[in-house]
């Protein structure tokens, strides 16, 4: 009688991936659930992956390898085009601006942004019987144990001794649906550095650390002894290989969450990989971050999970400034690919990310799909692998992309359409090739910015581009074309009032209501909820 173990194939998923991974082709059964491995990037463009990109200088070989053996995305989206936000709809399968964080990111001291009683990937996949694991950024706020001697300001990033770290937080990853969490809270450059392990900070701080070098910039704060900048991310691929080692042959399968905190600042390649790219320390990194992505895949394979192993990777926005994007477009490499924008804007580049999936037993190797998707459609595509009926307070905004990955036909899109959001808190709809943006600038970080005054208020207070014709985004189409502004500006009212864009029952959204970037739903008297 053949083991339990054997019963069980693997998936596993990365943002900037997606995994699902399986027994040895010897004795792998023909349908069995998967185990499931996401590793996100952070701030990682479009451009930066070499098969997105073949003009450009960063070579990716073991990223160009998975996307030869699995599926690549050509019109992946995030949620947003900050980090905070984008790993919200990653783990709850709802839009960002649906949830209390209207704009911007959550602080390294920020309190928990997801309810306990909302659903999230980690605690539908436990109800299936999953273990389930987080290592890596977090950045979805937990609750620091608080100094009962010293008034709490969760806003206040330069002082932390409201903040009592010798003991456990509150409404941590563990409390969210992970057997297991091992990470940090904020960004990288997020002061308290702090590692938490299933809610129990791991070392109090000792020291108050900054680092003001060109690339290497990180605000002061309180740091942990056990807690080294450049180490962090090998430190995490170093745990998720063990963890998968260790859970390969277990008789339950597995869910891994792996969000890294690179490329984002702190831009720190190892010793190993500095001036190896030719072009400047982000280059350096992102080689780096190839590096230890090919060891992953590797130890999937000598696992022996790698045939029924789902793997998703992709990043929540595009790249940053900080990378100095001039530099890089000096030396010919565009880390956004041929798109308008970075990290921050509504622009494409704020928000089109490479995204990859590999699943051999499953996905046809060397595909490629055109189709629109968005990160949110993590959450609906588990529950349809594991077999899981999501209700109407669940994934609101999630599209199962199943049939996508298994080569079907589709008689319609996937979307009927997809929701855009700048850091700024700005909107944008897009359905089909056109893109509706509810602001006259970026939205965001590149220029015209909101804060540029005597350039956007001359500006219409709303840009329509067609994609297929116009995808860098230079020709605002709003004055041609009246009724298909309409006709968007109806659908994107429409998704907001109704609380979901997905079929079924209408949903609340959270507050406050007063978001000032939705004036578009007051005209006429609207209700703005």
């Amino acid at each position: 009688m053949k083991p339990i173990k054997q019963i069980f194939n693997q998936l596993i998923i990365v943002s900037s991936c997606l995994v699902i991974s399986c027994a040895s082709k010897e004795e792998k059964p023909t349908e069995t659930a998967p185990n499931i491995i996401y590793v996100l990037a952070d701030d990682l463009g479009y451009g930066d992956i070499s098969v997105y990109n073949p003009d450009g200088k960063i070579k990716t070989p073991n990223l160009d390898k998975m996307a030869s053996e699995g599926m690549r995305f050509t019109d992946a989206h995030t949620s947003s085009s900050v980090c905070t936000p984008t790993r919200y709809g990653i783990m709850t399968g709802r839009y960002n601006w649906r949830s209390t964080l209207k704009q911007w990111t959550l602080n390294g001291k920020s309190k928990a942004l997801i309810p306990s009683t909302r659903t999230t990937v980690a605690s539908m996949l436990k109800k299936q019987g999953y273990q389930t694991a987080f290592i890596g950024k977090w950045h979805l706020g937990w609750d620091w144990a608080q100094n009962p001697d010293v008034v709490w300001n969760a806003k206040n990033e330069k002082n932390f001794n409201d903040i009592d770290f010798s003991k456990p937080v509150g409404n941590s990853p563990n409390d969210r649906g992970f057997d297991y969490s091992y990470g940090h809270n904020g960004s990288l450059d997020m002061a308290p550095y702090v590692y938490v392990e299933n809610g129990q900070p791991t070392a109090v701080p000792v020291t108050n650390t900054v680092n003001k070098g060109a690339y290497s910039w990180w605000r002061e704060g309180p740091t942990a002894p056990d807690f080294v900048h450049e180490q962090v991310t090998p430190n995490f691929f170093d745990r998720a290989r063990n963890y998968i080692k260790e859970k390969a042959n277990d008789d339950k399968p597995f869910f891994l969450y792996l969000p890294l905190p690179s490329p984002h600042t702190p831009i720190l390649p190892l010793e190993e990989w500095q001036e190896k790219s030719g072009l400047n320390p982000y280059a350096d990194f992102m080689l780096m971050i190839d590096d230890y992505m090919g060891e992953l895949l590797h130890t999937i394979k000598e696992s022996g999970i790698e045939e029924n192993t789902m793997i998703v990777f992709a990043s929540d926005n595009g790249c940053s400034p900080a990378a100095d994007i001039k530099q890089l477009k000096d030396k010919g490499h565009y880390p956004n690919g041929i798109y308008r924008g970075h990290k921050a804007d509504i622009f494409e580049g704020g928000h089109r990310v490479p995204f990859i999936v590999k699943w051999p037993e499953k996905i046809k190797a060397g595909s490629i799909s055109d189709e629109i998707v968005c990160l949110n459609d993590f959450m609906a595509t588990v529950a349809a692998v594991t077999g899981y009926n999501l209700q109407d307070n669940e994934a609101e905004d999630s599209y199962n992309m199943l049939p996508v990955l298994t080569g079907e036909t589709l008689n319609e899109p996937l979307r009927e359409a997809t929701v855009h959001h700048s850091g700024h808190g700005y909107f944008a709809i897009r359905k089909g090739h056109w893109k509706l943006a509810m602001c006259p600038g970026s939205g965001g970080w590149s220029f015209p910015r909101p804060e540029n005054k005597e350039v956007v208020d001359t500006l219409p207070p709303m840009q329509l581009y067609n994609l297929k014709n116009d995808p860098q985004e230079t020709k605002n189409l709003v004055e041609e074309y009246p009724d298909k502004v309409e006709e968007l500006k109806g659908l994107l009212t429409q998704y907001i009032k109704k609380g979901r864009s997905t079929p079924g029952s209408p949903q609340s959204n959270d507050g406050p209501e007063t978001w000032k970037q939705l004036w578009w739903l007051t005209e006429n008297n609207e209700s703005k909820q």
